[in-house]
């Protein structure tokens, strides 16, 4: 198999058909040009130039290889450029998606902060439905996603926790938890529990027969809590940035604190996601 150094001077001699400018072009000797040819042309038992004392010519064989590897040589050495890119963190495109107004919000901030360091750098956002987070992290739909946590698998990474904050349970504006103070982990099992598809391990411990929505947004949630189909399980910024006449949020007392932070893929942990999450962290560090 030929090797990427004798492919690349192939394609290069063929466009200068000239040793000596190939030869600076590579950054390497004439000489060295000359023996890689021929190592290439032994390999593939034919040759591939005609040389003169005046000119050097391709052979048809060196012009039908020419068509059928410039093509690809060139998506490989473009493909390589990006992750080179990429990975520095210099400029391009940070993808990064968030679930509901709160979360848009805050990933604003963030991406101010982030823009100020990388100003080469354009984050782009993009709204997910609960179903879809898993898939567009890994089919590189996003780069990053700011979600419930923990959303634990071995191809993601998850950063530092940037919110904490109680839960409540979403109930139609007539049930009688409504006129209740609160509520306990406890009066989840009285009530059929509604649920997004995203992995969730401390409903699955306390609500296992929850019904699951696999492609319900939150405001489809909301919607059949208020039409008395189910209680479904909320942050608190839910009940500040979604009030609504037909619902009503009551706290549950002995539940612990809901967490959200990023996760990105573990594959594509690029200094663009890297530095990030660090404008995240260092943000809601901050006095509010």
């Amino acid at each position: 198999m030929p090797e990427w150094r004798e492919l690349e001077t192939f394609l290069r001699l063929a466009e200068e058909l000239h040793f000596g400018r190939t030869a600076e072009r590579l950054h390497v000797s004439t000489a060295q040009v000359s023996q890689t040819i021929r190592k290439l042309e032994r390999r593939i038992g034919v040759p591939l130039f005609t040389r003169t004392s005046r000119r050097v010519a391709l052979t048809p064989v060196g012009r039908q290889l020419v068509a059928d590897l410039a093509p690809a040589f060139s998506a490989v050495g473009a493909a390589l450029d990006r992750a080179v890119e990429a990975g520095r963190g210099i400029t391009g495109t940070l993808r990064v998606a968030f679930g509901d107004a709160a979360g848009g919000q805050l990933l604003a901030g963030v991406a101010e902060r982030f823009r100020e360091r990388e100003p080469g750098c354009r984050v782009e956002f993009r709204e997910v439905r609960p179903a879809e987070v898993l898939p567009w992290l890994r089919e590189g739909e996003v780069d990053v996603v700011l979600a419930g946590l923990p959303l634990a698998a071995p191809d993601l990474v998850t950063g530092p926790v940037l919110v904490r904050e109680p839960r409540f349970l979403a109930v139609a504006a007539g049930h009688p938890f409504a006129r209740h103070g609160s509520v306990t982990v406890a009066d989840l099992a009285r009530v059929p529990v509604l649920r997004c598809a995203l992995p969730d391990p401390w409903l699955d411990e306390h609500a296992p027969a929850a019904a699951i929505r696999p492609r319900a947004g939150l405001q489809e949630l909301l919607t059949l809590a208020g039409a008395g189909e189910g209680a479904l399980p909320v942050g608190a910024h839910i009940r500040r940035y979604y009030p609504r006449p037909d619902v009503a949020y009551v706290p549950i007392t002995d539940a612990p604190r809901l967490e959200w932070g990023l996760v990105w893929p573990a594959a594509t942990a690029t200094a663009r996601v890297r530095g990030f999450a660090e404008a995240a962290a260092e943000l809601v560090r901050e006095p509010a």
